[in-house]
Parts: C-alpha cells; sequence; structure tokens
C-alpha cells in the first residue's frame, strides 16, 4: 500500500507541547556510529564478531521510542511475515511467550524484526489478537532471544495507524494501559489514502462506540430532541457500554486539547460521540482547561454553544433556508442539553455505572431515570422496551465462535483449496481472542472506522444485511480454482481478529480485491 506520509499529519500539531511533547518525530531511526577497526598482526575476526554483536545488542537497548513516519520495514520483511503467518497465528492467539520466543530464535526473527527493532507489523498483530504477555514481551524487549530488540509503540505501521489505533479498536484496556507504560503517544494521528486520516486514538474509540448495537438499535432521529438525548444517556449507563467507556475514559486522560476534540464533534452535530466522550471523560473536561484560570470545561462548551447560537440566529439569518436554520438551532439545543445534563449528573451516573456492572436493564434504566428526575430532567416519552436491548446473534459454544475468529480463520495464503476449507471450519477459539468476546457482541468490527476505506472487508454471517456485495467461501473456493486453471496465482490474504485483510502482494503479484463473507 503506498502511502502519503507527512510528520506533521500525524501529530496534533497545536499541542506538541502536551503531555508526550518531547517525543521526537522522526522519517528513520537515527544511525549509529561506524564501527573501525584497524587490521594489524594477530587479526581476530571471532573477537570482531563479538564486538560487532555487543555493539548491536547496545544500540538495539538505546533505540528511543521516537515516533517513525512511515514504516521503515522493506516490504519483502512484510512479505516473510505472512509467509510465516501459519506458525504465528496460534501462537498469538495462545498468547503463548515460550513458543514466540522459540520460532524468533530459530529464524522467525527475521520475519519480525528490522534495523534492530521489532517490527510495527509484529506489534499491531499482537494487539489485534489481544496477546498483551507477548506484546509485553516484545515492548520491553529484555528476553536474551531478542538480542536486546523491542517494539517501538509509537511507530507507525503500512497500514497508516499506530499500535494505539488498534488496541482503541479492540476496546482492551489492558493493551492500552500496557502501551502506554512503554511510552505510546495517544496524540498520534493516522495517515494514508486508504484509511481515514487525522484520527487520534480517541477518535477511534469514541466513533466505534457510537456504533454499539443498543445505540443503533435504539435511537432515532425522528425521535423528540428531549427523549433522544435522555435516551442516549440511559443506554450509555447500561452495564454491556462500560467497557467502551472505559476505554473512551483512558485514551481522554492523555489525549492532548480535549475541549478542542468534543467541540469538533458538537459543532459539527454529532450528539451521540458528543456523549460518548462527554461521560466518559468529565473529570478531564471540568479541569480540563490549559489556561492559568482554570476555568470548569464544561462552562467553556456552554459559552462556545451560546455564542455559536447567536451566530446562527443573526449571522447566518438572511442566508440561510429557514428550514436549513431550524436544523442548525435544533441540534445546537440539544448540545447545550446534553452538556448541561452530563455537567449536572455526570458524575452520580459515572459513579453508578462503575459500581453496577451486573444490574438488569430494566433496573438500570429505573434508576438513571430516576438521578435524571432527582436534578430536575424530566423525559416525557415513553419508557425504553428493554427487549430490543439485544445482542447481534454471535454464538459462541465448543462448536460456534464469533465472526471475527472465523473471519481469521479461514483466510489463507495458500492456493491449496483443501488446507483453505479446513481453515475456515475450524471453531476453537484461542486464550487471546476469548476476553474481549462479550464485547464483539455488540459492536459491528466490519463497519470499524478505521476500516471504513479499507479496500477488503470481512462479512460474519451474521452481518448478511450490512454486505453490500459479497462472496462466500464457496464463491472464494471457485475464484481460486479459475485463477489456477489460467495459469495465474491468487494473491495470498490473511485476516487479522478484527476482520482486517492484509493482501500478501509481491512486486510481481497484482492485488485482487476480494469482499469476503464468512459462513460459519
Amino acid at each position: 500500500m503506498e502511502l502519503k506520509f507527512e510528520e506533521v499529519a500525524a501529530l496534533d500539531k497545536d499541542n506538541v507541547n502536551g503531555v508526550d511533547g518531547s517525543i521526537t518525530v522522526r522519517s528513520v531511526y537515527p544511525l549509529g556510529p561506524c564501527p573501525h577497526f584497524e587490521y594489524t598482526e594477530g587479526f581476530d575476526m571471532t573477537k570482531i564478531n563479538e564486538l560487532m554483536a555487543e555493539r548491536s545488542l547496545s544500540m538495539a537497548k538505546s533505540r528511543a521510542n521516537d515516533i517513525i513516519i512511515p514504516d521503515p520495514t522493506p516490504e519483502w520483511v512484510c512479505d516473510d511475515f505472512f509467509d510465516k503467518y501459519a506458525k504465528l497465528e496460534p501462537i498469538f492467539s495462545k498468547d503463548n511467550v515460550r513458543r514466540f520466543l522459540r520460532l524468533f530464535r530459530n529464524g522467525g526473527g527475521k520475519a519480525m524484526s528490522w534495523d534492530l527493532s521489532i517490527t510495527a507489523q509484529t506489534l499491531t498483530f499482537l494487539v489485534s489478537f489481544n496477546a498483551l504477555q507477548c506484546a509485553q514481551l516484545v515492548l520491553e524487549g529484555e528476553a536474551p532471544e531478542l538480542r536486546g530488540m523491542h517494539a517501538n509503540p509509537n511507530c507507525i505501521n503500512k497500514y497508516g495507524y499506530f499500535p494505539l489505533h488498534q488496541a482503541a479498536e479492540r476496546f482492551s484496556v489492558d493493551m492500552i494501559k500496557l502501551l502506554l507504560r512503554h511510552g505510546a503517544s495517544a496524540n498520534v494521528r493516522t495517515v494514508g489514502k486508504e484509511i481515514i486520516e487525522d484520527l487520534l486514538p480517541l477518535h477511534v474509540a469514541v466513533e466505534n462506540t457510537c456504533l454499539h448495537k443498543y445505540l443503533e438499535d435504539n435511537l432515532s432521529p425522528s425521535q423528540n430532541h428531549l427523549d433522544y438525548i435522555y435516551n442516549l444517556i440511559r443506554l450509555l449507563c447500561l452495564p454491556e457500554m462500560k467497557i467502551f467507556l472505559d476505554t473512551t475514559r483512558l485514551l481522554a486522560e492523555k489525549t492532548n486539547n480535549l475541549l478542542g476534540e468534543l467541540w469538533k464533534y458538537i459543532e459539527d452535530g454529532k450528539l451521540t460521540q458528543s456523549a460518548v466522550l462527554l461521560l466518559a471523560a468529565q473529570e478531564q473536561i471540568r479541569g480540563g482547561c490549559s489556561s492559568s484560570s482554570k476555568k470548569d470545561g464544561f462552562d467553556m462548551i456552554k459559552s462556545n454553544i451560546l455564542r455559536l447560537s447567536f451566530t446562527l440566529i443573526w449571522g447566518k439569518g438572511s442566508n440561510e433556508m429557514p428550514q436549513k436554520l431550524l436544523e442548525e438551532m435544533k441540534a445546537l439545543y440539544c448540545a447545550g442539553l446534553l452538556v448541561d445534563v452530563i455537567s449536572r449528573v455526570g458524575e452520580p451516573l459515572s459513579a453508578y455505572i462503575q459500581a453496577h456492572s451486573e444490574v438488569p436493564h430494566v433496573e438500570v434504566l429505573e434508576h438513571v431515570s430516576s438521578i435524571l428526575k432527582e436534578y430536575g430532567f424530566c423525559p416525557t416519552g415513553d419508557s425504553m422496551d428493554t427487549l430490543n436491548l439485544q445482542p447481534y446473534d454471535c454464538k459462541k459454544s465448543d462448536r460456534e465462535s464469533c465472526g471475527s475468529t472465523d473471519a481469521n480463520r479461514a483466510a489463507t495464503k495458500t492456493a491449496n483449496l483443501h488446507a483453505a476449507k479446513k481453515k475456515a471450519a475450524r471453531k476453537e477459539v484461542g486464550g487471546g481472542w476469548d476476553p474481549t468476546y462479550a464485547r464483539r457482541r455488540f459492536f459491528p468490527y466490519w463497519r470499524s472506522v478505521l476500516q471504513a476505506r479499507f479496500p477488503f472487508k470481512v462479512y460474519p454471517t451474521y452481518a448478511r444485511t450490512d454486505a453490500r456485495s459479497v462472496l462466500d467461501i464457496e464463491h472464494l473456493h471457485a475464484s481460486v480454482r479459475n485463477s489456477m486453471a489460467n495459469g495465474s496465482t491468487p494473491t495470498p490474504i490473511i485476516v487479522d481478529p478484527v476482520g482486517r485483510i492484509s493482501p500478501l502482494t509481491r512486486n510481481n503479484q497484482p492485488t485482487r480485491r476480494l469482499l469476503l463473507l464468512l459462513v460459519h
């Protein structure tokens, strides 16, 4: 994938002096001093090799976690990684440190390292599998088998995003904490032709939270604007929303110019995104102003809403159609109500969410409504029907698993149809995937904001209605057979646990773009 990289596009340039402002942005890793040896009598090549090994070890250990754009890893290293994927996938899925180190020592390191560093692609896949132990191993770089090399959490991958974006898409709080502990910046942004550019990890968490099935099934723009806001708040307080809010909160704590990011959502009329960020990051918003006055961030947002409403009425009245102006004012009033509610009720709501992670839906909705009424906010519409609070039909048993895992199993990097069919039939779930199964029941990973412009899509069987055009496994087999009959080699592909396909394209192979529907 050819990317257009600009260093300034990957950072919030208005906040380079923030909490991670000391991180350097580079296009390549700095070169170390060139070794110099004098040839003398008794020249010992063995000793020279030992000195060179010591030098490489020292350089690898001292390599800083600078922000690296673009990914410096050559394409052939990425190809080697996919060549070894059949061995890597079970190791990643089971988060097996011992097997990972054995493979690395026995030659696998050539596919997972470059220029004295573990590649960004390797770390990205570890994060996508939620392989916490293996990820910690490569971030620390202390194991002798790694020869001093470690993974840089601030190195962009060839897809145009950073490991923290992947962890945000995974809604893995533990992985995010691990990356942050090892110096990952929360202020890096996506860059590339096949990805929505300028996305922070925070944006990934917020936008993907808004895809939660409860929100999509129970909110409608046709609702009364008051009921829309109240229903939105009640839905966000349900136990199944907690991990999504926790992820957003954690990233918000480390994101510069949080009020600016919130205001962009409000100004663009994105109420659901605004609500997610307001509720999850209210603590940072209350004290999030960087000025010496330390004015409450909620007050600042309210003032901006008031000024914008005056601008709409006085500045645009003569130039805008009445209906359009009415819609803009309605959205602004809703935003004002939303900010007012969270500023006054946010703390008791947050306390309730944290203390009641396993409570029946009816009880949660009733209690949240009582809190709203206690503070003077009274929903007027009908009570919410809890029958509409249903997850995706993503069943998990000994023989069934979540669709995104099946996608990972089904994709093959070989033209061997028998092997492909065997992989497609595998149903076991690795230890690295199982902890987040419940989250995948509510998050449509195939519509993730990180995949919005990706040329390949994978749809699980329970998402047939989302697939505009699909190619099931049998059609895939037929396509491969036809390609082989015509004398051409089909492009091998790999699917990661969140359904993102990575085509293994070599210089002499055209990319075959397929849209897959994987059948259980």
